[in-house]
């Protein structure tokens, strides 16, 4: 059998007192598609960004590739950063950059001696993929939440990552521009790349997942494949009542 490409090894996170993620284990194999759900309030999106290494886990440790995270030199954990995207749920973009320089931070970071034309070039491409039509030359505070959910999503494809991490992606959207990331996630599946995602919508992680992953009070409280919950009506009404409340 393959070895993980990413692994969470009895993974814990606490903060300001508060035990948010409990000793959390889990494998994510390459090419794999795997949807972290449950109620608001119980560590999904912690669990989401410790295995994105966004976040040290306070006990255990989380894995890519079989080397630890947070004990990677300095050239490791760069191809970690350029194989890997995380898209915010607050978009987090940085509001004394224009829309551009936001797109150019990473390509900046990751391959400094790319010319200014083919960054121009890959801007472009990643901002097409998201829908974005607006000027490149405006900060964020000028775009609506939705249009800030778009450039996010763009700025996290710039580099053409593996590896996908998505926290509640689609929320803010109208219909439109909601289906059309999902559209480009799913075509990202075909790639065969790996995605992890956040989300409350049952339709989005029926579409996509092919394993599904319910986070409750930070543990890890059920773990099934999409073939397990599509046969299996009582199990698919069970996973939609958790992620509703």
């Amino acid at each position: 059998m393959d070895a993980p490409l990413l692994e969470l090894k009895n993974a814990s996170f606490s903060a300001a007192g508060n035990d948010i993620v409990k000793g959390v284990s889990l494998e994510f194999a390459e090419g794999e598609t795997v949807a972290l759900v449950g109620p608001s309030g119980s560590g999904k999106s912690t669990v989401l960004k410790l295995v994105a290494g966004i976040v040290v886990p306070t006990q255990g440790s989380v894995r890519w590739k079989g080397s630890d995270i947070a004990s990677m030199g300095r050239s490791q954990n760069l191809a970690f950063r350029r194989e890997t995207a995380f898209v915010f749920q607050d978009s987090a973009l940085w509001a004394n950059q224009n829309i551009r320089q936001n797109l150019e931070i990473p390509l900046k970071t990751h391959f400094p001696e790319m010319r200014s034309e083919d960054r121009n070039s890959r801007v472009r491409e990643a901002l097409a993929e998201s829908g974005y039509r607006r000027t490149l030359e405006i900060r964020p505070a000028d775009l609506s939440m939705g249009e800030q959910k778009l450039v996010g999503f763009s700025r996290a494809m710039v580099l053409r990552p593996s590896t996908l991490f998505l926290d509640e992606w689609t929320e803010s959207l109208d219909e439109f521009a909601a289906r059309r990331l999902v559209n480009a996630v799913r075509e990202k599946k075909k790639q065969g790349k790996t995605i992890v995602f956040v989300s409350h919508n049952f339709a989005v992680i029926k579409d996509l997942a092919d394993r599904i992953v319910m986070i409750v009070d930070g543990r890890v409280s059920l773990s099934v494949t999409h073939e397990q919950f599509a046969k299996d009506a009582n199990l698919a009404q069970y996973i939609e009542q958790g992620i509703s409340v």
